[in-house]
Parts: structure tokens; sequence; C-alpha cells
């Protein structure tokens, strides 16, 4: 099982969820933020549960500000589900697990 999510920042982002080759959740987060802390055992359960089928990265808004802006994210946490390149659904607050399973299942994960 994968050890949990991958951090990305604006350097890394394309590479990582824009050029991927499978489906990525990606965690819009930020350590002052309570819901996200609260969240992140969730996000890392994910990352193994998907491995081989979607990978699961986590996005910083303060060290990312260039994506966090490019993507309107303006709530956090807030969760984007990329396909081909693409942001393809956006979930806004913590979310139960299974809501997050089915938006990647929705793109073929």
């Amino acid at each position: 099982m994968a050890s949990g999510a991958i951090h990305v920042d604006d350097a890394t982002f394309k590479k990582v969820v824009l050029d991927s080759p499978v489906p990525v959740l990606v965690d819009f987060w930020a350590k002052w933020c309570a819901p996200c802390r609260q969240m992140g055992p969730i996000v890392d359960e994910l990352a193994g549960q998907f491995e081989g089928r979607a990978r699961v990265v986590k996005v910083n808004v303060d060290d990312a500000k260039r994506t966090a802006t490019k993507y309107g994210i303006r709530s956090i946490p807030t969760f984007g589900v990329f396909w081909q390149g693409e942001l393809v659904s956006t979930l806004v607050g913590a979310r139960p697990k299974p809501e997050l399973v089915k938006a990647l299942e929705r793109v073929g994960a």
C-alpha cells in the first residue's frame, strides 16, 4: 500500500496532475485549516485504495498560490478530480470518504 498522497506545488502540478495517465484526486488544503487536517488520513487512505488506478495528491494553497488561483480555490478543503489534463469535478468542504470514492470512480478509476 502507498504511504499516502503525493505532495505537489506550482512547479510539479503540470507533470504530476495534468500529464497523469490516470485520474487524479487533488486535495487543496493548508496547514492552518482544521477541516483539512481532519481529511488528511482519509486522503492518505484513498491514495492506498486507488494505487495503480488513480493518483491522490495534496496541494498546499499557501505554497502553490498560482495553482490555487488558476483553479479558483476560495474555500478549503476543496477536492478536484482531474482526468486527461482537465478539471472534471470539484467538491468543496470536508466530504465523507464514499463521496470522494464515487468522484474518482465516475472517471474510471
